[in-house]
This record gives structure tokens, C-alpha cells and sequence, in this order.
């Protein structure tokens, strides 16, 4: 009897089908303003990045390592950005919000893989233009085709993993009927707020797991900087000095705003969660930088303007004839 009880009772932890996500706001004139602005911001990222993809790949003189970084990095956040908006613009337009469980499961690992990729491959193109400034004789050879392929590799390899064992850890957790996630997509925060059992080993492993990924990638990156603008300090010429730094710029100004958001939003204890104001943060995260990267790195960079510039050139002109 005993038994039957507690299997009944396990039996209910987890009979959950699916969740309701709750978005940003349930007025149906503001979820038509909501969806035409993230439309918008979807569709800018997915050109911008696409359009250093294919300048990557249609211009020889940008085949370095340098570019090689740059256009996975672009071909990474067309898949972060497309792991979390798609459903979240299509439940702006419905009236049931609903996503499988196993759709939710899959939602999280695939938008934690990209973003501890997305940390992985910033610290490699940092350790990419260390090797550039202050190894300008063997950079060659350093940096050869090889170990830039393995570089990437390895940044996919640490975010999968990382997200698997998050993932696994979330929903091995109990649910006892309270399905409605306050937030725009399946976070780990929100989903572990569900959960009827003690969290306490969840929050622990997410702490230690995104730490090693974002603390990690962060002391590499902050490491190779150190070692660049103590070399760029010791160029004696100021054009010098500047062309140096000039290379860098860009790659700091998406750090900032990588990092920034990612280490206040998952090294918090549960007890501080506000979920409105995740809810801003992880808008930030998820689709501010993936937006601004390709114009970040496009101004700045002349090599790029150019290219992108070739592109749509002939694009128009094979259109037009």
C-alpha cells in the first residue's frame, strides 16, 4: 500500500506535458508592438551576421585567422539568436503560449551550448590577437589554419558539454503541476523557480559549471589583453600604438557586453531573482550583442566594410541584369 502510494505520488512530480511561457506582457496591442520590434532586431541580426559570413567566405584576403574567428563567431549568433525568438515571436501572435517539455529541454541546451561557445570563442580571438601584436614573427605559424579549426572545435565541445550537464540536472527536477515560466524562453532560473524539490545542488552545479565557462574564457581574455596593451604600451611610434589598439577595439567593446550580462544574470543566488528583471537582463544578452556585432566589427574594420560593400554591388547588379 505504502508503495503504491509513493509511486502514485512520484507519478505526479512529473506528469507536466508542457509549459506556458508567460513572455513580457499579456496586453494583445502591446505582444503586435512587441513582435513587430524583435521581428525587426531578428531580422537585422540575421542579415548583418549573414552578411560577414559570406564576406568571409567570397573574399580571399580576408581568409585569416582574424576573419576565420570573426565569421564563426557571426555563424554562432545567427544560431543563439535563432534558438530563442522564433517561438517567442510566434507566442506574441498565439493564444496558447505553450511549449513541449521536451521542446523546452531542447531550447535550454541549445541556447546555453551557443552562449558558452559564444564565451569560449571571444577568449580565442582574444589569444588570436595576442598572438598578432605581441608575437608578430610567428603568428604564422601559431596561428595556423589547424589550430584555429581546433580552437572552434573546442569552443562548441565546452559549451556542450556545459549544457548538457545543465540541462540534465533542470529537468531531472520535480514538477508538481505549476507549469507557467514567467519568461520569454526556458531559462535554468525560472524553470528551477517550478520546481516542488530543493534546488540546492542545481544552483550549486549551475554556479560551478557557468563559472568554469564564463570565469574561464574571462581570465584567458582578460589575461591576453593584459599581455596586448602591456606590448602596445612599450610601441614607441603613436600611429603605432594606435593602429595596435585599433585591431582591438572591437573585440573588447563585445566582450564587455557579452560577459557583462551573462555574470550578473547567472551568479546570483536564487533568493535575488526578480524575474521582470531577468527578463530584461536576458534580453540584453540574448539579443542585443548578437545585433550590434556585425556593425561593431564592420565599422570599425575597413576590410569589411569593403568586402560587404562588393557583395551587395554585384548582388544588385546580378538582380538588376
Amino acid at each position: 500500500m505504502c508503495n503504491s502510494r509513493n509511486k502514485m505520488y512520484r507519478k505526479n512530480q512529473t506528469m507536466i506535458d508542457y509549459f506556458i511561457l508567460l513572455g513580457f506582457s499579456g496586453a494583445p496591442v502591446l505582444q503586435h508592438v512587441l513582435f513587430a520590434v524583435f521581428f525587426l532586431i531578428y531580422l537585422t541580426t540575421i542579415m548583418g551576421n549573414i552578411s560577414i559570413v559570406f564576406a568571409y567566405r567570397l573574399t580571399p584576403s580576408l581568409h585569416t585567422p582574424m576573419y576565420f574567428f570573426l565569421a564563426n563567431l557571426s555563424f554562432l549568433e545567427i544560431c543563439y539568436i535563432s534558438a530563442t525568438v522564433p517561438k517567442m515571436l510566434s507566442n506574441f501572435l498565439s493564444a496558447h503560449k505553450t511549449i513541449p517539455f521536451s521542446g523546452c529541454a531542447i531550447q535550454m541546451y541549445c541556447f546555453i551550448l551557443l552562449g558558452g561557445a559564444e564565451c569560449y570563442l571571444l577568449s580565442m580571438m582574444a589569444y588570436d590577437r595576442y598572438n598578432a601584436i605581441c608575437h608578430p614573427l610567428l603568428y604564422g605559424t601559431i596561428m595556423n589554419k589547424r589550430v584555429c579549426i581546433q580552437l572552434v572545435a573546442f569552443s562548441w565541445i565546452g559549451g556542450a558539454i556545459n549544457s548538457l550537464i545543465n540541462t540534465v540536472l533542470t529537468f531531472s527536477l520535480s514538477f508538481c503541476g505549476n507549469n507557467r515560466i514567467n519568461h520569454f524562453f526556458c531559462d535554468i532560473p525560472p524553470i528551477m523557480q517550478l520546481a516542488c524539490t530543493a534546488t540546492k545542488i542545481n544552483e550549486m552545479v549551475l554556479l560551478v559549471a557557468c563559472g568554469c565557462v564564463i570565469v574561464s574564457s574571462f581570465i584567458l581574455t582578460l589575461t591576453s589583453y593584459t599581455h596586448i596593451i602591456t606590448t602596445i604600451l612599450k610601441i614607441k611610434s603613436t600611429s603605432g600604438r594606435k593602429k595596435a589598439f585599433s585591431t582591438c577595439t572591437s573585440h573588447l567593446i563585445v566582450v564587455t557586453l557579452s560577459y557583462g550580462s551573462a555574470i550578473f544574470m547567472y551568479f546570483r543566488p536564487k533568493s535575488t531573482y526578480s524575474m521582470e528583471q531577468d527578463k530584461v537582463i536576458s534580453a540584453l544578452y540574448a539579443f542585443i550583442p548578437p545585433m550590434l556585432n556585425p556593425f561593431i566589427y564592420s565599422l570599425r574594420n575597413g576590410d569589411v566594410k569593403a568586402a560587404v560593400k562588393r557583395i551587395v554591388c554585384h548582388t544588385v547588379m546580378g538582380l538588376k541584369y
